[in-house]
């Protein structure tokens, strides 16, 4: 184990970020030529480390995407298409009340905090940061999909607010791996300590040994 993660301090607690059918399906994300092994085994190993944290009393955070047609992201839509005032078209990903916006091998269990975001990170425009800061979190560890957007945002913004930040990598994928291994480094250089499931399970471990 790293002397940072050794050295970390206070409550941790785990973030999950965006694992929902819009992101995760084969079904879907095959049409985006996504690495669909990598993003299967990302997902198995979030749920892993889900029931690793929920038996060591480590709070488990669900950050999940809610695109709302009511409230069209412009900035989104102009990037995508050159137009920022497109309807959103049938593919729009995690639309509120569809089924691309559920839960994908993993859910929320009664009790844990869940916040809906609009862009991409989990702080923006959420209670998050109110939430994490009641609870007493020391530091958090960031999972989910996809590893360079909405896990660099929800981890950037993180380790803004003064959070030291774990990213296991094994525990978050990308539709490309070199993408994903790209993103890994820049968190890496910048925002967060990389490790792995197992060693993230062995810390809380001997935090609440």
């Amino acid at each position: 184990m790293s002397p940072k993660l050794a050295s970390l301090t206070g409550r941790p607690a785990l973030v999950v970020v965006d694992v929902q059918r819009s992101f995760a399906d084969p079904e879907i994300i095959a049409g985006y030529g996504a690495d669909l092994p990598a993003v299967a085994a990302a997902v198995e190993t979030v749920a892993g480390l889900v029931g690793a944290a929920r038996a060591q009393g480590v709070p488990v955070v669900w950050v999940a995407l809610g695109t709302d047609p009511d409230r069209p992201w412009r900035a989104s839509l102009w990037l995508r298409t050159g137009d920022p005032d497109a309807p959103y078209g049938p593919d729009e990903p995690c639309v509120l009340g569809t089924p691309g916006a559920e839960w994908w091998g993993v859910a929320p269990a009664d009790g844990e905090i869940r916040v809906v975001k609009r862009g991409y990170s989990g702080f923006l425009g959420t209670s998050l940061e109110l939430l994490l800061r009641q609870e007493g979190i020391g530091w958090l560890a960031v999972c989910g999909l996809t590893t360079e957007c909405c896990v660099a945002a929800t981890a950037t913004d993180a380790f803004q607010l003064d959070w030291p930040v774990v990213i296991p990598a094994d525990a978050t994928a990308a539709y490309d791996p070199a993408l994903h291994e790209a993103a890994l480094t820049q968190l890496e250089l910048n925002v967060a300590v990389r490790t792995d499931a197992a060693t993230l399970t062995d810390l809380w471990k001997e935090v609440s040994a």
